[in-house]
């Protein structure tokens, strides 16, 4: 979803950077930054890195309320579409060369990433966020991550004298234009309660829960049955479908029966069910099946450390692994529904 690009991080790179002791960050988080930047503006200063497709919506959300910005994002025309709404509506944003040099500016800083990598990199490189970092300064991670690898980061900030918190994400590309998004957050309660200006901007529904890596915790239970039941409405509707049903009836009746879920009712799989979703404009804009694979991948490395099973998680692992390998890695995730049909055909 977001165009930060490829950092090079080894998996000895990674086991050198993270503890598998749980970390519990339980510090009380201190207070946010009074400096300002922006003259024009006596509201904080907000950073933003990573413009892809839920973090562009998201900066676009925060600037509109108002807060003078400095973001970041490997893609310059993402930059560029935020520049230009900033100047059709009044907006001040402002582009930095790296992490590093946005983090001195900002007395908020928010990520939205691809992978426990590219939040390494950005938040603890040479070039990172954590090397120029203000004490005092709120740093929001709303990617979707190892809970260990937040764990880590959160650690690190608290010796840099900064409070974050983790701040992973529901509810899509909609939500994020929209301004609905779920936030599911990890962190101390005071951090929790300074983040709330920022996240109320960006989502409706923002729940504490509990420690540093929690809300990671929280988002990976979360995908794990979202890809879970995307396969089972997709095998559904294609085996109706294939009976010669009508799919609008058939998922009218999913939707006011037993089968109702957000997969159906809210992001119906079959082109033409629904209006405004991946699946009526050839399965692009979305969630990726590389990501929800990631997502998943996420999942069976939490679930092997506690030893708990997951024999579902690991078809639907194995299921947008295969789409992958077909060449649809990029396709909205709902794409299961088109690769069994054709599938079906061959």
């Amino acid at each position: 979803l977001i165009s930060i690009g490829k950092h090079k991080q080894t998996h000895r790179i990674m086991l050198s950077l993270i503890s598998r002791n749980a970390f519990t960050h339980k510090n009380v988080a201190p207070k946010i930054s009074t400096r300002r930047y922006a003259t024009a503006s006596s509201k904080p200063v907000v950073g933003f890195i990573g413009l892809g497709n839920m973090g562009g919506f998201m900066a676009a959300n925060l600037m509109r309320g108002g807060y003078p910005m400095f973001v970041h994002d490997l893609d310059s025309k993402s930059i560029d579409k935020l520049k230009d709404l900033a100047k059709q509506s009044g907006g001040q944003v402002q582009s930095s060369s790296n992490p590093r040099e946005l983090a001195a500016k900002v007395d908020c800083l928010i990520t939205m990433l691809p992978s426990s990598p590219h939040v390494l990199s950005v938040y603890t490189s040479e070039n990172g966020i954590l090397s120029t970092v203000r004490p005092n300064t709120l740093l929001i991670d709303t990617s979707t991550i190892d809970p260990m690898v937040a764990r880590e980061v959160a650690k690190k900030a608290h010796e840099h004298k900064a409070a974050m918190i983790d701040a992973p994400v529901s509810g899509g590309v909609g939500g994020a234009e929209k301004g609905t998004l779920t936030f599911m957050v990890g962190g101390s309660k005071e951090n929790f309660e300074k983040a709330k200006p920022f996240l109320s901007l960006m989502g409706k529904n923002i729940v504490h829960c509990g420690e540093a890596g929690n809300g990671q915790v929280v988002k990976v239970c979360n995908n794990l049955a979202l890809g879970i039941e995307m396969v089972g409405i997709s095998e559904a509707m294609n085996l109706g479908v294939a009976y010669g049903m009508d799919p609008k009836i058939l998922a009218g009746i999913f939707n006011t029966s037993s089968a109702r879920c957000w997969s159906s009712d809210t992001y119906n799989p079959v082109p033409g069910v629904m209006e405004g979703v991946p699946s009526s404009r050839g399965y692009t804009g979305g969630f990726g099946v590389d990501l929800m694979a990631k997502d998943l991948g996420l999942a069976s490395s939490a679930a092997a450390a506690v030893k708990a099973p997951l024999p579902l998680g690991a078809q639907a692992l194995q299921m947008y692994n295969l789409i992958s390998s077909h060449g649809g890695g990029k396709k909205d995730f709902s794409v299961v529904y088109d690769f069994l049909r054709k599938q079906q055909d061959k």
